[in-house]
């Protein structure tokens, strides 16, 4: 697939099919989350890959439980969630409510013992995790970068065995999609892109 394509097709998918995703496809988005960059190069991510019925399931409780303290903050209902018409807040609630029922969750983990400054932690992480998405949209399979079960970060830790010197940076869902894929919503360049200066537009034509 173009990788432009892919790009542009790329959405966060959360009604997805109970099937099960092939080990040759799944080795293909691994293989092409460890070529992302980190800082570095000292690649200090780790991935839990989770297929077992049962563990999914504890996962999807705890998932649940998270989104209902994530309803409770008021979250959707602020001014910087785009959400006028609840779509995304419907989604999400689905999710949350079927998160037992996907076939692959990925937990994608960072190495944080002795780091100080963990907000630029992530991007020894989530560049993996858009490659993950990215390799799974052009193989037709989709998912979503999660963080919502950080609400019970020590519980989803302690259910998986993940060592105290890593944390969990993402919760990623993957399956077949139930709709179709397609390009989300995006505020348009002239918004977001500044040259030279802020708030300064192009000196000249581009496209």
């Amino acid at each position: 697939m173009d990788l432009f394509d892919a790009i542009h097709t790329q959405r966060a998918m959360r009604r997805l099919k109970t099937d099960p995703i092939p080990d040759d496809l799944l080795h293909k988005i691994l293989e092409a989350a460890v070529r992302a960059p980190s800082g570095g190069n000292r690649q200090q991510w780790a991935f839990v890959v989770v297929r077992e019925r049962e563990i999914i399931a504890q996962l999807g409780e705890l998932y649940r439980r998270s989104f209902e303290r994530l309803v409770e903050s008021g979250y959707f209902s602020r001014g910087d969630v785009p959400d006028a018409d609840g779509k995304i807040a419907r989604s999400a609630q689905h999710l949350a409510e079927h998160m037992k029922e996907v076939p692959v969750i990925i937990i994608a983990c960072l190495h944080v013992e002795g780091r100080s400054d963990m907000f630029s932690a992530g991007a020894s992480i989530y560049p993996a995790v858009q490659n993950i998405l990215l390799a799974a949209r052009a193989l037709g399979i989709d998912g979503t970068l999660t963080t919502i079960h950080r609400y019970h970060n020590e519980e989803v830790k302690k259910l998986l065995g993940i060592p105290d010197a890593y944390d969990t940076a993402a919760l990623i869902p993957l399956g077949y999609p139930l709709g179709r894929f397609g390009a989300g919503p995006r505020r348009p360049l002239e918004e977001v892109v500044h040259f030279e200066r802020w708030n300064q537009p192009p000196t000249r034509e581009w496209s």
